[in-house]
């Protein structure tokens, strides 16, 4: 492993994760955050007080990683902000990504130091509108995301080509770049910030959902997320792109699981908008919610993602959690953390 690692958006949901296997595996970890008084959960991490320094950065910043990054033998980018709904796309979303990016690929590039850059990428950049009859890999980009259709979409496939990019461009004898492509990203979160993953759970247990609706979710455990980082850093012949997902759920398995486990997820389900008729009923209710939000239901209810993570497993070595573990493991957070009402009944055996 790299004796000193970089790590953007080190406070983050994922982030922090990564920090956390870092600094078990013994390495030294420096890290950027957006806000210094949110770092007292990586600062009280076992081998934080010596291995472990953090700095504030920002994005926009075309020289904010520099300091950071010249010091380091290799990167983990994950910084970027994750949310559907934004006032202006190109200046919340496309331009925090693609600068951030780029700002830390040439931040490596005149360092003469960094060996490897890993980015986070997303499933975002594989695809936007997942199509039943095809299977997903990492030889599949999103063509079809705008400004105005999934604008989150275009921002994280603009940014992912914008690296590959300067790679052929500038970067390719400087230092290697690998992504990780992670679908819906659910497990134990570290921070009290209710993150937009995790916040599909909290808002079916709060009963803001209209309805059990057909949609469905590749996911991957946090934490299973956070070791394909580490282990794209250390294996020898780690390249290109890796899907990382473990399984795919559909909204009325999520609804029965929970059932199963005491949170009456069920009960708070007002209409069945299951099937041709509730689907033609969420596209048109769609469009009375805010851009991306609509897009995102019209291009994703009645499509179940098909993926296939071969490529992970076998050349990074990861094994997926089984997701209803994880599943089961973020609503324990999302009740720690106040998100969600605690449990009321007993868990139900399966």
């Amino acid at each position: 492993m790299s004796d000193v690692v970089g790590v953007t958006g080190a406070s983050g949901f994922i982030g922090s994760h990564i920090v956390r296997e870092l600094l078990e595996g013994g390495t030294r970890v420096l890290g950027t955050v957006r806000r210094p008084s949110e770092v007292a959960h990586l600062t009280a991490l076992p081998g934080a007080p010596d291995r472990l320094e953090l700095a504030t950065a920002d994005l926009l910043d075309e020289d904010a990683f520099d300091d950071l990054v010249v010091r380091c033998d290799s990167v983990i980018h994950t910084a970027g902000p994750y949310t559907l709904d934004v006032k202006d796309p190109v200046r919340d979303l496309v331009e925090p990504f693609v600068a951030g990016t780029l700002n830390v690929l040439r931040a490596g590039r005149e360092s003469g130091r960094v060996k490897r850059v890993v980015l986070t990428s997303s499933m975002a950049a594989i695809t936007d509108e997942p199509d039943p009859k095809h299977v997903y890999t990492e030889k599949d980009w999103n063509v079809r995301s705008s400004l105005k259709r999934n604008p989150y979409y275009f921002a994280k496939v603009s940014a992912e080509r914008a690296a590959w990019e300067f790679m052929k461009r500038e970067g390719r004898d400087a230092f290697e770049l690998v992504a990780i492509n992670p679908f819906l990203v659910i497990g134990p979160s570290m921070i009290p910030a209710l993150n937009t993953s995790s916040r599909i759970f909290a808002e079916l247990l709060n009963g803001n959902y209209p309805g059990l609706m057909d949609f469905a979710w590749g996911m991957v455990d946090v934490r299973d997320v956070a070791t394909a980082h580490v282990r794209a850093l250390e294996a020898e012949g780690a390249s290109g792109r890796y899907l990382c997902a473990a399984e795919t759920v559909t909204m009325r398995e999520l609804v029965r699981l929970l059932d199963q486990h005491g949170y009456e997820a069920s009960a708070r389900i007002k209409f069945n908008l299951t099937g041709p008729v509730g689907g033609f009923a969420v596209k048109l209710a769609s469009w009375l919610r805010p851009r991306g939000t609509g897009a995102y239901l019209r291009s994703h209810v009645g499509r179940i993602p098909r993926f296939d993570n071969g490529k992970i497993r076998r050349e990074l070595g990861v094994e997926f959690r089984p997701v209803e573990r994880s599943i089961l493991d973020t609503m324990e957070s999302l009740e720690h953390w106040g998100h969600v009402p605690r449990r009321t009944s007993p868990a139900q055996s399966a």
